[in-house]
């Protein structure tokens, strides 16, 4: 971990949020100085409480069913820069200062599998 996790203070309270059917929050993560989009992942409020006291992004593990700071095994972590909640307050986009890659198969990215053919 590094001397840039610092304590935030959020100006909304997780229970203002609208959560999806899961009673969780969606959360779209962009690299703060490129803003690529770097994944999606969801929070409890206890995962965002969690981020808040220390500017690291925590998220909800919905495979393993358990809190997740990320880059905690993998010292991949993810620096909160700034927040911000959608218009209808059901998405939060992250923009973040990525250690390593974002992605559990070592892409910068998890989206980094094109779908569309293209002609030359």
């Amino acid at each position: 971990m590094s001397n840039e996790a610092k304590p935030l203070n959020s100006k909304m309270s997780f229970d203002e949020f609208k959560l999806n059917s899961d009673g969780m929050l969606t959360v779209v993560v962009q690299d703060h100085k490129t803003n690529e989009v770097l994944m999606v992942a969801y929070m409890t409020k206890e995962a965002y409480d969690k981020t808040i006291e220390t500017g690291i992004m925590t998220y909800y593990s919905r495979s393993r069913d358990e809190l997740w700071i990320k880059g905690e095994t993998s010292g991949h972590y993810q620096y909160v820069k700034d927040l911000y909640i959608d218009c209808d307050r059901d998405t939060l986009l992250a923009k973040v200062k990525q250690i390593g890659a974002a992605c559990h198969t070592g892409n910068y990215s998890c989206f980094y599998t094109d779908l569309l053919e293209k002609e030359d």
